[in-house]
């Protein structure tokens, strides 16, 4: 079926079914930029924002994926269906994703319930790709209870899954100065559970000191704040991670509560209205460009006949 011939209302239709390949065909329409995104969209969206949104983050080489595994036959034994999103480095050549987690959860490849897409981050800052919330509502739309988005690894610009979370678990690892990086990186921040993973390892009492004391200086142990626990896994062989899950519904119960599920979705989809719209204005933006509208003010500028916010005034008239 050519693209261009693409029947969203049997799609989506096929996707809330539970066909796999009816995800993987709205998911690449999503990563492709389709023509018919916004069909798409528009269709998908009175049938999401049920599923509970995990964020994954941590440093290279402390166990994201070993860890998402363990969540997901975790989720699987509680009866959840469960979509997985593993963004990983774009290859600079075909901007393809280089690590390939699926290759780390064959155990689940089978299992029907279980839908795992690894996404190239094409080069987007943060973490994540530019498409991730869109591949998100798919699999919340396709009837996913729980969906897990694992970002690339990349440090200190992980932040940015806070954004696109409801619970955002934060992985370190003892021997790995990740005590430091977590004050660093802002980590302290959007981390609503914090997983030392790998904790067989000499320094993993520390790294739980380490992080507990450094949550104790912040504003977290104000009453009705939550206070993030600090658990210690070994994923690879399943170690901790019932734990790891009751301070997930321990936090999704607190954020219902409270109120925070629904302030944090709706900033949420405030922040995916405002790229959209910027998005649109950098493709008019590109248009002036093209024309001699740009060059002209610019050459206004150079020869100080106007100033940058004046030009920048003009730009926003002439594409709003």
């Amino acid at each position: 079926m050519a693209r261009r011939d693409v029947d969203v209302p049997t799609l989506v239709e096929a996707a809330r079914s539970g066909s796999p390949r009816a995800v993987a065909r709205l998911i690449s329409l999503v990563e492709d930029a389709s023509p018919k995104l916004r069909e798409v969209m528009a269709a998908l969206a009175p049938h999401a924002g049920r599923a509970h949104i995990l964020g994954i983050t941590g440093s290279p080489g402390v166990g994201k994926s070993t860890s998402t595994n363990a969540l997901v036959g975790a989720l699987r034994a509680q009866g959840k269906r469960v979509g997985v999103l593993a963004v990983d480095p774009s290859s600079p050549f075909s901007g393809g994703a280089l690590l390939g987690d699926r290759v780390r959860m064959q155990e689940h490849a089978l299992d029907p319930e279980v839908y795992i897409r690894s996404m190239a981050s094409r080069g987007h800052l943060g973490g994540l790709s530019w498409s991730t919330p869109q591949a998100i509502r798919v699999l919340d739309a396709a009837g996913c209870d729980v969906v897990l988005v694992e970002t690339v690894g990349v440090g200190q610009s992980e932040v940015e899954i806070v954004g696109l979370a409801d619970t955002t678990i934060v992985l370190l690892a003892p021997g790995m100065g990740d005590g430091i990086q977590a004050a660093k990186a802002g980590i302290l921040e959007i981390g609503d559970v914090f997983v030392v993973n790998k904790a067989d390892r000499d320094g993993a009492d520390a790294t739980v000191r380490d992080i507990r004391h450094m949550i104790s200086l912040g504003d977290r142990t104000q009453p009705n704040l939550w206070r993030p626990p600090v658990l210690k896994t070994v994923a690879a062989h399943g170690t901790g991670i019932d734990e790891v899950m009751e301070g997930i519904d321990k936090h999704l119960a607190w954020m219902t509560e409270h109120g925070e599920l629904q302030r944090r979705r709706q900033r949420r989809a405030a922040d995916e209205i405002e790229a959209i719209v910027l998005a649109q204005l950098r493709t008019r933006m590109g248009d002036l460009r093209g024309s001699h509208g740009m060059d002209e003010l610019a050459a206004r500028v150079v020869a100080g006949q106007t100033d940058p916010y004046r030009a920048a005034d003009k730009v926003l008239a002439d594409i709003t």
